[in-house]
């Protein structure tokens, strides 16, 4: 009885799981290296970002989950904390810095996540898409021009996988990406 009072609730490891395989994705050499993104803070930073907001977009709108979903944004939020204090950063300065990451986040989610029901029709859909990666991913820099078109089909892709999960495996800590190495260079 009084072991149980160690044990860790199990919605706070799934939600660690979860969290912790977002990062892990964000983290795969393949986009720093194939796909341009800057092995930077801030291009770690985006990659977070982008891959949080395509679950919480999977998970805060079905009821069975919403709470899973604010749960891995709380971790999001704690880890962002803990970096910001990791790198050194005040106490004074850190509420500063920590809403200037919420914007960036609330921000980006909004730009990729209203672009993306284009993108998934037929056609030439994804311009919105992609210009928003371009924007916030690659800062406008000449390496978006290839690099972008490809991100966004990769996205995608990660999308149509999130919808197809079964909820309850979502639920039970199964999260699954695409593997970024099989998407095709975009021709420009």
């Amino acid at each position: 009885m009084i072991f149980s009072l160690f044990r860790r609730a199990p919605e706070r490891d799934t939600i660690s799981i979860l969290y912790g395989m977002i990062v892990a994705q964000a983290r795969l050499p393949v986009f720093y290296r194939d796909y341009a993104v800057a092995d930077t803070v801030n291009g770690r930073f985006d990659l977070i970002v982008l891959h949080l907001a395509l679950v919480m977009d999977r998970l805060i709108p079905d009821p069975a989950t919403k709470d899973l979903g604010q749960g891995i944004f709380d971790a999001f939020c704690r880890d962002m904390d803990d970096n910001l204090r990791e790198m050194g950063i005040g106490d004074l300065k850190v509420p500063k810095e920590m809403r200037r990451m919420g914007e960036a986040f609330y921000g980006r989610s909004q730009a990729y996540l209203n672009a993306i029901p284009a993108a998934l029709q037929p056609g030439d859909g994804s311009r919105a898409l992609i210009e928003a990666l371009s924007r916030n991913i690659y800062g406008g820099a000449p390496s978006a021009h290839a690099a972008a078109p490809r991100l966004a089909a990769y996205m995608l892709e990660a999308v149509r996988e999130l919808k197809a999960q079964d909820t309850s495996a979502l639920a039970a800590g199964t999260l699954r990406f695409p593997d970024p190495a099989t998407i095709p260079p975009a021709v420009v």
